[in-house]
């Protein structure tokens, strides 16, 4: 199955809404109590997923295209974000891939939807780069997994735009500031159930900014797989349902171009995977 949260015209609330085709099902109108957010869909378990799906059949359509969206996940546990998991996204920045994974966290405030724009004072930063991203959400607790088990813990995939202020990045010893400006981390437009894709690291996954394609690559170059990385994130904690993990970035990121490549004022950039979704993010920079 797939979801998203929609935005009505007129109206700031999103709403949990399973997508089929280019129609729209509101799950808050299927039945009493049903879950408004992804959030409370997961928190409900496989059960309270069947009815949904159930209930479904006899629900109201509306066409897509006459709603906007919010972000794929609201509100998170924790977003954590893998670095260097492409080898040439690695060499590309200059950077070693450790024997481990490098680990950091995302800020809330970043989170933002398909079609949205993403706003940034140009004294803060005019070296803002683009990352596509899988997007992986928990769906059970998962607590020293082994990558055999991990992915039974998956509830279900999306597409994130990892931005990235490379300036900034490159002048601190972390690295969640840098990408964690208001709106520096779209989600969506869509999260499909797991079930939907067979293998997380066969998917084709690209990058298109003004028109021209500057990442393309696929899953399966992965340094580390999702399970693998599942697997290790939980042995030093438990993953709650809704934890967002994106899984790091392929080569082509514009800091590695010759000439370089960053987004610029009223630049719109596509990050997409097959069978998940494509989320377009429009760009303006102040000043």
């Amino acid at each position: 199955m797939r979801f998203a949260h929609v935005v009505s015209a007129g109206s700031g609330e999103p709403r949990l809404a399973l997508i089929e085709d280019d129609e729209a099902i509101v799950v808050g109108e299927l039945f009493d109590g049903a879950p408004r957010t992804l959030e409370q869909l997961i928190a409900g378990g496989d059960d309270l997923l069947a009815r949904v799906g159930d209930a479904a059949a006899g629900g109201a359509r509306h066409p897509l295209d006459s709603f906007g969206f919010a972000s794929a996940v609201l509100a998170p546990p924790v977003i954590l974000a893998i670095g260097l998991n492409y080898a040439a996204h690695s060499s590309e920045l200059g950077l070693k891939t450790d024997s481990t994974p490098t680990v950091f966290v995302l800020w809330p405030n970043s989170l933002a939807g398909h079609e949205g724009t993403t706003i940034w004072p140009r004294t803060l930063s005019e070296s803002v780069d683009y990352e596509a991203e899988l997007g992986v959400i928990i769906g059970t607790p998962a607590k020293d997994v082994s990558p055999e088990d991990a992915l039974e813990h998956v509830w279900g995939y999306t597409v994130v735009n990892d931005i990235t202020a490379r300036d900034i990045q490159y002048s601190e010893a972390q690295w969640s500031r840098c990408k964690s400006f208001d709106g520096f981390t779209p989600t969506g437009p869509f999260v499909v159930t797991r079930d939907e894709v067979p293998d997380p690291q066969n998917l084709h996954i690209w990058t298109v900014l003004d028109g021209t394609t500057l990442q393309d690559a696929t899953t399966g170059q992965m340094v580390r797989p999702v399970a693998t990385l599942i697997s290790h994130l939980s042995k030093s904690a438990t993953l709650l349902p809704g934890t967002l993990i994106s899984t790091g970035s392929p080569g082509g990121a514009g800091y590695s171009r010759d000439p370089q490549v960053f987004l610029r004022d009223r630049s719109t950039v596509t990050v997409a995977i097959d069978g998940i979704g494509a989320l377009t993010t429009h760009c303006r920079i102040l000043g």
